[in-house]
């Protein structure tokens, strides 16, 4: 009721395609979803249709660990993980009082400003820093609030784990852990919200299955890929996008 069918079927393609690219790269899901869809509809409904996929999808990048590696990530990153959940959900209650230009503008800036940094060669060298609590607390902070006003909290998230030489393995479980209890809550913030309500949760259902479907794709599909000329791709399609939203926020 929401949207005409020909948007419906525009966001169904948006999901899929999201879920292909984090089966092959390993994120940018939301970034995908806030760029493709906020194209189309308004900011609000984009962020309540990633809701639910996001979860999931990062749920099924969990499962694939053992009980105990998910709780040595979850205590390694308490830090992390509990100012970055304050304020995510924080900065979530605020989205329902902005106006769609300055929500526009923000998603717009996150989007490309991490996919220009990315590019540029200037995200911190593996293993620069070591880890502590003031960065965890720093990033964390950072990444929730980001989090919270645009659904997008994984370029920061990436940018400290790399930043800090998490070894691949433990990187992507801390990946997973991260973005999995942050979509939990990012869900939890945005029914109390209002952002996700009877009105928005069937959009949001309705894209799970070809999210879904297109991360089990890209995880099939990865190997035959060349993982750092798709990824720049992605990351150029990311900066187009980011700008159109900076253009439409403006």
């Amino acid at each position: 009721a929401i949207l005409p069918l020909h948007l419906i079927l525009i966001a169904l393609a948006v999901a899929f395609i999201a879920g292909v690219v984090k089966g092959i790269v390993g994120f940018a899901m939301p970034m995908i979803f806030v760029s493709g869809l906020s194209t189309f509809i308004a900011p609000e409904l984009a962020l309540a249709g990633l809701l639910l996929p996001t979860l999931f999808t990062n749920g099924m990048q969990v499962l694939r660990y053992g009980p105990n590696e998910v709780w040595a990530a979850v205590k390694r990153f308490r830090a992390f993980l509990l100012l970055g959940g304050a304020m995510l959900f924080s900065a979530a209650q605020v989205v329902p009082a902005l106006p769609a230009h300055i929500l526009l503008v923000s998603m717009g800036v996150a989007v490309t400003g991490f996919a220009i940094w990315q590019i540029s060669g200037l995200a911190p060298a593996p293993g620069q820093y070591a880890q502590s609590k003031r960065l965890d607390y720093t990033f964390g902070a950072f990444a929730g609030f980001i989090g919270g006003l645009s659904g997008m909290w994984g370029p920061p998230t990436v940018a400290y784990l790399t930043a800090i030489g998490t070894e691949k393995k433990q990187q992507m479980l801390a990946q997973g852990v991260i973005y999995g209890l942050g979509a939990l809550l990012l869900v939890i913030a945005h029914i109390k919200s209002g952002i996700l309500n009877t009105a928005t949760l069937p959009l949001s259902i309705a894209l799970l299955p070809p999210a879904i479907l297109g991360m089990i794709v890209g995880g099939r599909v990865s190997d035959r890929f060349d993982q750092a000329t798709f990824r720049k791709a992605t990351l150029i399609v990311l900066i187009v996008s980011g700008l159109n939203l900076l253009r439409r926020g403006l």
